[in-house]
């Protein structure tokens, strides 16, 4: 009997396996086996012994938040979904990658002058600055499917247009279409927030970041090898078209009911955590696009009550106390492009160095936020998934090197700051992001990715001008201007530091 005991003593999940050793164990030891229940088990039949191991195991889901395993069905759906998103985001950036690189000498031989071409090259940047919030919030709306085909169309329009632009006024059409819709990579991220566990929210968004470094890369050298050849321009433009075109093809065949299933496991592993209401994961289910009658529904609404829809969330989130986290994400953003500003002019000037070795030096840099971008699984680890002291130790490191950069006395000096400044702007990227979504909630990923594309677009408007400012005063201007502002930031996270954590993590807040 006792030995019956210490096998009836395994776990909840061995009852149905031990069953042999089971069948003549009387109601008295199983229910001593199984403190604190309510009722008494049933006879020890086999039928009721498999019952009661069908009970324990789901009592295990509960305890577990309802979390899948590692070899589940959603979790290797979702994983599939994910790798597409990864290919998608490499595509994007490696077709834009090739075009940008030749826009300013294409449209000076068109014969602008400086001012137009410096008109034109802000005209961009303008409207993804207006452009960034309402396509995040409309892609709440309708569902991402539909947002991120309709996108990447119309980016693909916009580069076939520029593909025919033989005069100066077809050049500026043509930015209208890609600088209202270029914003795949936002809403591809939020398909990523969509999807994936809090947890490993940091780990998919880094590597999403790292595969479309890539395609920034290898973007560049395919289009200065199209730019030799006769009409060099006019070939990478339709290139990149037909990878736009090849990208929303992808798009639409992705196994998006993969992703509802996956989307589906996402939520009821957040059921066991007080983290979001139900009326949250409720939310969360509708916006994903994966639910059909809803998105049509939301689709084919009148424009009118899109806008509405999307002029009240945007009001929410102005009306939110995430003012401190765009805040912050909007000082460092400058702080990095004011370090980049006027890098080659700095460099020749400071040390006489050549602008081949500059561009080696940036390509090195982009090589190495790649592997950043692979290493955050174990970097988050290592933090025990606290994303605001991981922000916060990322953005001190970056204030520190930018402030070696500025004072560096050798070009030794100036590669070891550029080595690590890669990881910690990787880093700190991706974590500004995850914490804008923790703080802000998930039910609006969009919205609050679109704000923080809105807030980095004015960060790009107002870093040319600063750093023309400061070089005035001296060439280590722009990245000393840089260090101040990086301070301010490490200020502000300090000053809110008990609204972001709790017991040493981030809290999420429910809105």
């Amino acid at each position: 009997m006792k030995n019956t005991l210490v096998n009836a003593n395994t776990t909840h999940r061995g009852l149905p396996r031990c069953l042999p050793l089971r069948l003549h164990v009387p109601a008295a030891p199983l229910a001593l086996r199984m403190p604190g229940a309510a009722a008494a088990p049933p006879p020890a039949t086999g039928r009721g012994l498999a019952a009661a191991g069908r009970m324990a195991e789901e009592e295990e889901e509960e305890e577990d938040g309802g979390q899948a395993t590692a070899g589940s069905p959603a979790v290797a759906a979702s994983g599939r979904f994910v790798r597409c998103l990864y290919a998608v985001g490499f595509l994007d950036l490696f077709g834009v990658s090739m075009v940008v690189p030749l826009m300013n000498l294409h449209i000076k031989s068109l014969g602008a002058s400086h001012t137009v071409a410096g008109i034109i090259g802000s005209l961009y940047g303008i409207m993804q600055l207006f452009s960034s919030t309402f396509v995040g919030c409309w892609s709440d709306i309708v569902g991402r499917r539909y947002s991120l085909l309709a996108c990447i169309l119309l980016s693909a329009l916009g580069y076939f247009l520029l593909g025919t632009s033989t005069t100066v006024l077809l050049f500026a059409i043509s930015r209208v279409p890609v600088g209202i819709f270029k914003h795949t990579l936002s809403i591809s991220k939020a398909l990523l927030s969509d999807l994936v566990s809090e947890r490993d929210r940091p780990l998919v968004m880094g590597r999403f970041n790292a595969a479309s470094s890539v395609g920034f890369i290898l973007g560049p050298v395919v289009g200065g090898y199209l730019a030799e050849l006769e009409d060099g321009f006019y070939q990478a433009s339709f290139i990149c078209a037909s990878i736009f075109l090849l990208n929303a093809g992808l798009v639409w065949m992705l196994p998006w009911s993969e992703e509802n299933t996956g989307n589906r496991e996402h939520q009821q592993g957040n059921k066991g955590t007080d983290s979001f209401s139900a009326k949250a994961n409720h939310d969360l289910h509708l916006k994903s696009g994966t639910n059909g009658a809803v998105a049509s529904d939301s689709l084919f609404q009148s424009p009118w009550i899109q806008v509405a829809t999307v002029l009240k969330r945007i009001k929410g989130i102005a009306c939110s106390d995430l003012w401190d986290v765009f805040l912050v994400r909007l000082l460092m953003s400058v702080a990095i492009l004011l370090y980049y500003s006027n890098f080659s002019l700095a460099l020749e000037e400071r040390f006489g160095v050549k602008a081949l070795f500059s561009g080696y030096l940036l390509s090195y840099s982009s090589a190495l936020g790649v592997l950043a971008g692979c290493l955050l699984g174990p970097i988050t680890r290592l933090y025990q998934h606290n994303t605001y002291r991981l922000l916060l130790h990322s953005s001190t490191l970056t204030c520190t090197l930018i402030f070696l950069y500025a004072s560096a006395l050798s070009i030794w000096m100036v590669i070891l700051s550029s080595t690590f400044l890669a990881f910690s702007t990787t880093i700190g990227r991706t974590c500004i992001i995850d914490l804008e979504l923790t703080i802000g909630g998930n039910e609006a990923s969009g919205t609050l990715l679109g704000v923080g594309q809105s807030v980095t677009s004015v960060g790009r408007i107002v870093a040319p001008l600063l750093s023309g400012i400061a070089q005035e005063f001296s060439p280590c201007g722009p990245p000393s201007l840089g260090v101040g502002l990086a301070l301010v930031a490490i200020l502000i996270m300090n000053a809110n530091k008990q609204k972001y954590c709790s017991h040493g993590n981030v809290k999420l807040k429910n809105q």
